[in-house]
């Protein structure tokens, strides 16, 4: 006789209902609002109150198990709520950026088969109001599949409600405070979120239920050194995969207060970040290269005013960190006490996958490396043609050898594309499209997209290398590195640079200096034929550069840029375009 025992899993009980039966008035969520000193706090019981009153409402609007909800919400407590209900009966979420236009959200719509949206009727940032529930209004027109909308109050602004819309507080106001989880299978999907796709359209990231909570709680624990009664902010906007797994579901799984921001870091002033960790005594914090690389060039003033004594661990994600922005956050944040984690991971891991600690011993992280793999997880690096690099000081592609439980399961309705994207080009290992190199220590750093290596005169240089190098000059604030088509070379090196505020020099001045600072640092063949100063880059709202945009305008392709308005400041392309332009007709 086979006996056969189905394993299920309980998401929403395991953040919410566990912790608010433990110990109902711990604070489960600090929301962190847009203006300072505009807080709120949430406890467990609260929590599970709203999450389970949401669950009711969705029931009671025909969502079941399986169902795809869209959410396009201000960073909030109800849209933590509202992830955690869908998690409680079975549906699926896909959270998309409330930033991203009416059509970028209307493909997401479209692409998941949403037939419930929930949003607000604005959000707030930075002192500014974005129309949320109109955005929705003008996306969903196109979308036959929604059936409704749920729409919360965040500013209390008049918006026209149509038949089709529902006031979400009201809704909840109707229903039962309590709904039993729904058991689930641990590969049931749990969510899906979309990240931009090397072709240009979005890929639905889909992540299930038990090893993702599993993997993001563990690593949020272990990285971070969390511990019982720390206030841990991770600033990142739950629109992405890093506010998902280190604002939602590992905090809350593992019963810790987390601070939900709803601002920008320089909103009122560049010192935002560091005022709110000392009114909240902060001791864990995670933020972006991008918005460090910012901070880093208003001044340490902004930093010093303000005490820090609580932070231990200083985090970051997104992309590389310099070595000028690693130790500008390590000695004048951390004031030379905090442990820097640079940490690698993708949407597509759900987790942490290689980070300086956990670690052996508490000595000081190298600049510019996440360093040691996390626990299951073994890094491979292969070259080209697919052969394992062993041993010490070596580079090639980034692959992982063995599953580990926060791997995403599909690209949703293309399992095809999936396979292509990261099984297929490297048989038996999962392929990041990132590169790395591997030090005498067997230690890892990521080099840059495998697709941001130029090829010069013969050389392959990678496009974090050159930023790394140019960021070393004191008057640089941020760099971008591309390749463009050149004729005689095949490639040519282009960067875009940014200038901290009080640079006197001109601009040919510090451009000269930055191709010999490039030439004594690595060599004559990889100084960039074109060094532009720009006044700003394309980001995405989570800020990673998009270089896609920067190698289009370096070859002329002006007409190819595509969709720009989910950029962070859409105006900086049509500036860049300007500035290449006149270049060229000089």
């Amino acid at each position: 006789m086979v006996l056969c025992m189905e394993l299920y899993c309980f998401n929403s009980e395991n953040c919410v209902d566990r912790h608010a039966e433990e110990d109902p008035d711990r604070v489960a969520i600090i929301w962190e609002r847009d203006e300072p000193g505009d807080t709120q706090f949430i406890t467990y019981s609260q929590l599970l109150e709203s999450t389970s009153r949401i669950a009711n409402v969705l029931k009671r609007e025909g969502v079941k198990k399986g169902d795809i909800v869209a959410i396009y919400m201000p960073a909030s407590p109800l849209l933590a709520a509202t992830m955690l209900a869908c998690a409680r009966i079975g549906a699926i979420h896909s959270v998309v950026f409330a930033g991203f236009s009416a059509e970028a959200l209307k493909s997401r719509i479209l692409d998941a088969s949403a037939s419930v949206v929930v949003t607000a009727d604005e959000a707030v940032r930075g002192g500014k109001t974005i129309p949320l529930k109109s955005i929705v209004d003008e996306a969903v027109g196109g979308c036959q599949c929604v059936q409704r909308v749920l729409v919360s109050q965040r500013t209390g602004a008049h918006v026209p409600m149509t038949p089709r819309d529902l006031q979400l507080e009201q809704a909840m106001s109707e229903v039962s405070d309590s709904c039993a989880p729904e058991p689930l299978d641990s590969e049931d999907p749990l969510f899906m979120l979309y990240t931009s796709g090397s072709t240009g359209k979005p890929k639905g990231i889909l992540h299930t239920q038990a090893g993702y909570l599993l993997y993001a709680s563990i690593t949020q624990q272990y990285v971070f050194d969390y511990r019982p009664g720390d206030v841990y902010a991770c600033v990142a906007d739950i629109g992405w995969i890093t506010g998902h797994s280190y604002v939602v579901y590992g905090p809350l799984c593992n019963g810790a207060t987390t601070v939900l921001f709803e601002s920008i870091p320089t909103y009122p002033d560049p010192g935002r970040y560091w005022e709110m960790v000392e009114r909240l005594g902060v001791r864990q914090f995670y933020g972006a290269p991008t918005a460090l690389r910012l901070l880093l060039k208003a001044g340490d003033h902004h930093v010093h005013k303000y005490d820090r004594s609580s932070l231990a661990t200083l985090g970051c994600v997104g992309e590389p960190l310099n070595d000028e922005a690693w130790v500008w956050y390590h000695s004048v944040v951390g004031e030379g006490r905090c442990t820097v984690v640079d940490t690698w991971w993708q949407t597509e891991t759900g987790g942490i996958s290689i980070a300086p600690r956990p670690s052996p011993d508490d000595s000081t992280p190298k600049p510019g490396f996440p360093m040691r793999p996390f626990f299951g997880i073994q890094p491979v690096l292969v070259d080209d043609q697919g052969n394992e690099l062993h041993g010490p000081n070596v580079s090639g592609n980034l692959c992982i050898r063995h599953p580990w439980p926060g791997m995403a399961r599909s690209i949703y309705g293309d399992h095809g594309r999936f396979m292509d994207t990261y099984y297929r080009p490297y048989p038996g290992l999962y392929f990041s499209g990132d590169g790395a190199r591997r030090d005498g220590e067997g230690h890892y750093q990521i080099t840059g997209r495998v697709d941001d290596v130029i090829n010069v005169k013969g050389h392959r240089i990678g496009t974090a290398e050159l930023e790394s190098c140019l960021d070393h000059d004191p008057r640089v604030a941020e760099t971008a590195v591309v390749g463009f088509p050149h004729d005689i070379h095949g490639e040519g090196i282009y960067g875009y640079v940014i200038l901290k505020d009080g640079v006197c020099e001109s601009d040919e001045e510090v451009i000269k200096g930055l191709r010999n600072i490039v030439r004594m640092q690595i060599g004559g063949f990889a100084v960039p034929e074109i060094l532009m100063i720009v006044p700003g880059l394309p980001k995405t709202r989570s800020g990673k550069i998009m270089r896609r945009i920067l190698r289009k305008i370096a070859a002329d392709r002006h007409d190819e840029l595509g969709d720009v308005s989910t950029l962070a400041d859409p105006s900086v392309v049509e500036k860049i375009v300007q500035g290449h332009t006149k270049r060229n007709n000089n």
